[in-house]
Order: structure tokens, then sequence, then C-alpha cells
């Protein structure tokens, strides 16, 4: 499939979500998306600061709390969602500082845009955009975040020059994503529903590096988190059942993804 098609296809699936009352991509979706948000490294006092609409349920780690934000600084969320990091990483920089968030889906902007008036966040921007191409200027902004999205994008080598880009010398990556730990079996490789679900278009960790250090960002660290996705054996999700079902009797989806934490320098 083209770029252009899996573009489009992600696109459509997560506008779908969006209006949807519970999360469904990344083979996350459950029926309490607190729940899951705190057994992904979210405590209690970030959950209390954001708007429990902007909790769909999609992450697979907390970027956040690799960021080591501070109050005043501009961050720019890749990927964002109804705005759930972007209303946490709000909380953290303060009324002075700047949270931008980019989603190529209109349905999830629109979401975000409605979160943060209803709750009177007024820190934040959402802007309608491809990650590979941001709608943001160079060397503006102090940290990128980004949460289980990467790995959805057709052309993860021009992400990752995008963010060299808008970064500020000394600017910081900190983000939560799934990886390969090895090859898929090819079922997998082939369904665009595993796509949509954050697997088959995953990098191996190894490749996920190399591509991270041929933008020009510097000191970058993975590591491992261990299990990457949970997926009820009983799921009536339709993303999370057909990634069960691409998988041969024998086969554990834990044998092959991993979530992983990706930090770096500019």
């Amino acid at each position: 499939m083209k770029r252009s098609e899996t573009r489009e296809l992600v696109k459509k699936a997560y506008g779908k979500i969006a209006q949807a009352k519970n999360g469904c991509g990344c083979g996350t979706c459950g029926p309490d998306a607190r729940e899951f948000a705190r057994s992904i490294g979210y405590s209690e006092t970030e959950l209390n600061a954001i708007p429990d609409e902007a909790n769909l349920a999609l992450s697979c780690g907390n970027p956040t709390a690799l960021a080591g934000l501070k109050k005043g600084e501009t961050v720019l969320d890749l990927g964002s969602g109804a705005g759930f990091d972007c209303f946490l990483a709000a909380d953290k920089v303060g009324r002075n500082g700047k949270i931008i968030g980019v989603d190529m889906t209109p349905q999830m902007i629109e979401k975000a845009r409605e979160n943060a008036k209803k709750n009177k966040i007024k820190n934040v921007e959402f802007r309608l955009g491809e990650i590979e191409s941001l709608p943001v200027a160079d060397n503006s902004v102090d940290a990128v975040i980004s949460n289980c999205v990467i790995n959805l994008s057709p052309d993860k080598q021009k992400v990752f020059q995008e963010i060299y880009r808008v970064l500020k010398p000394g600017g910081r990556v900190a983000i939560s994503d799934i990886a390969l730990n090895k090859k898929l079996p090819e079922k997998v490789q082939k369904s665009m529903d595993a796509y949509v679900g954050c697997i088959s278009g995953a990098l191996l960790v190894d490749e996920y590096k190399k591509s991270v250090e041929s933008s020009g960002l510097k000191d970058v660290k993975i590591t491992s988190k261990g299990t990457s996705i949970c997926i009820d054996p009983e799921t009536k999700d339709p993303i999370g059942r057909a990634i069960l079902d691409s998988l041969e009797d024998g086969q554990d989806l834990d044998e092959y993804a991993v979530s992983i934490y990706i930090e770096a320098r500019k």
C-alpha cells in the first residue's frame, strides 16, 4: 500500500475513535481508561490534572514523566489526539508555558479543542497537520513528546528530521512508542488492522534507534518497558480481534512487540 493510502487509512480509523466513547486504537481499549492509564505509568495526581474526556486509552507509556518539563517551556506533542498528554504538560509548564498539539485527524483536533474550552485550559493550542511535515517553526520548542503515534507514520525518518528541525538547540525528546523485538509473522505484517493497531508499522528496536540518530539527534537512549499491548483474548474490539486472529497457534504477541521509551537531545 502506498504511503498516502496508509496515512488515509489511519486517519479514517482514528477519526472514528475520536467520535466513539472509548478509544480502541493500539489494541488498548477497555472499560476503564483511567485504570489503564495508571497501569502504564500515570499517577493519580497526573490523572486528576487531565480531563477524563481526553483519555481515550490510546497510550503505551507516559512520555511527560521523562521530559523533565519546566515552567515557561514550549512543548510539542506529536499525534496529540484528544489532548491527553497536552493537558498534563500544560499543567507542568504553567500559565507562562505553551503546549502545541499536532494531529492529522480533524475529529481529534475538534475533540481536543472542545476539551480545552470546556475545562478552561488556555495555554494549549491544537493544530491540524501531519507529523512528517509539522506546522511548527524552526528552533521553536523546548521539548517534543509523543505517545504511541510514530509507529503509525509511513515515513518515520521524516518524522525525526522534523523533530530535529523544530527543536531549539539543546531541546529534548521524550517519546513512548511501540517497537519490535523480532520480525513479525508475515500474516501480521500484511494486516492493515494490525497497522492501525500500532503493530505492523512498528520498527525493530535497533532500526528505531538508527532512525533517530540519523536525524542528527544526540544522546539517543531507548529503554524497553516490557509487555507492550494488552489485548483481552475475548475482546470485541475489531482491531484487537484482527491482531489476535493474525497470529498462528502458539504465537504470542508479546514475543514480538514491546513498549519503549526514547530519549534524545538536539
